[in-house]
């Protein structure tokens, strides 16, 4: 209102504050209004659907507007009451509010799929860290197994070289079992530590698809970052919500990623899911240069790797056989075959639909 009066009275020379606020007040009246209607819907603008709020404002806006227009027929004589002006204001009003909140809806869809975004980016990094504990929890507990079975071995070694008065070496061979009972103490530390990062009073669900999900999306930037031009895609005729989403992330994501450095430059990669006599199928196959026959009954070997550095060191990610073994943990199977009519490797992975949908 005072940018408008003093806008008038550089306009008409006159400096009288009278005939200036007769003037000017009743466009301020209209900002009174307008702000008067705005601070009653204020608190009902988030529960609003947009439509309904664009004509809550269009109203308000016509009526700041005939306010306006009354107020100056009132101080300056003017005959408001013209049809065809108010059919306008009324128009203005409509098109001026629900363009008003088109641009704000699209600022705030805007921010919401930045959100989203940001938030898918941080579950995929907590889903992979998740997946990489399991399988080094997988590691250490089968490896505990193994600590199990050589420390009893050791103390029987102990028993029986007592027995033959083999002082000397039995000494020996019970400090060698009490340093593996030293070994297994520490690894049940480092596993209880692990186990606690899965274990949860709130039990969280995860369908197949979102899984398959951020497995393509996944390996499809890790073969971006490998310079490979390679097409993962997946076919879903079967979803299931599961809580066991961590493992069978783990199984799928490593059989992709395998498949991903068993193609050169090009090639594609095709993910199935399906259910067949009450179990879950899940089948990897490649176009990559495939397993020779006398190899495949070796990959699931513990050891067996044909990836090395080159240095000539091994990889040291989770083998086909730590693979198999969580497979095996879900009453499952896991076997490699070659595609029919294409080349490549294609394997086959069995899960019962019982231990899917088990709660974890």
């Amino acid at each position: 209102m005072i940018v408008q009066a003093g806008e008038w009275i550089t306009h008409v020379h006159s400096y009288t504050i009278l005939e200036s606020l007769q003037n000017n007040v009743a466009a301020g009246c209209y900002y009174v209004v307008f702000a008067l209607g705005m601070s009653k819907l204020r608190k009902k603008m988030n529960e609003l659907h947009p439509l309904m709020l664009g004509g809550y404002i269009a109203f308000i806006d016509f009526v700041s507007n005939e306010t306006e227009l009354l107020l100056r027929g009132v101080f300056l004589g003017t005959n408001t009451f013209y049809f065809k002006e108010w059919f306008l204001i009324m128009v203005i009003a409509v098109v001026r509010s629900y363009f008003t909140i088109g641009l704000y809806n699209s600022i705030v869809i805007s921010q919401m799929r930045f959100l989203h975004a940001e938030q898918e980016k941080r579950m995929e990094q907590m889903l992979n860290i998740n997946s990489g504990l399991y399988g080094e929890a997988f590691y250490l507990k089968k490896a505990m197994d193994t600590i199990e079975g050589i420390t009893a071995d050791s103390y029987d070694l102990y028993r029986k070289l007592n027995e033959d008065n083999l002082k000397g070496y039995s000494q020996r061979t019970l400090g060698i079992a009490q340093q593996i009972h030293e070994v297994k103490k520490d690894s049940q530390r480092i596993l209880a530590g692990l186990l606690k990062l899965f274990d949860s009073e709130v039990v969280v669900h995860m369908s197949l698809s979102e899984i398959m999900h951020f497995v393509v999306k996944g390996n499809q930037e890790y073969s971006e970052m490998l310079k490979k031009k390679i097409i993962i895609d997946n076919e879903l005729a079967f979803n299931q919500n599961t809580t066991h989403y961590v493992p069978l992330l783990t199984i799928i994501n490593n059989l992709v990623a395998n498949a991903v450095e068993a193609i050169e430059e090009n090639g594609t990669i095709h993910i199935r899911v399906f259910e067949k006599e009450e179990d879950v199928h899940f089948i990897v196959q490649d176009s990559g240069k495939g397993i020779p026959d006398h190899k495949k009954a070796l990959i699931f070997e513990p050891g067996y790797t044909t990836k090395y550095n080159e240095e000539g060191i091994a990889a040291t990610g989770i083998g086909l056989s730590h693979v198999r073994d969580i497979v095996h943990s879900f009453g499952g199977s896991i076997a490699v075959t070659s595609p029919e009519k294409a080349s490549g490797t294609q394997f086959v992975v069995r899960l019962p639909l019982t231990s899917l949908i088990k709660e974890g």
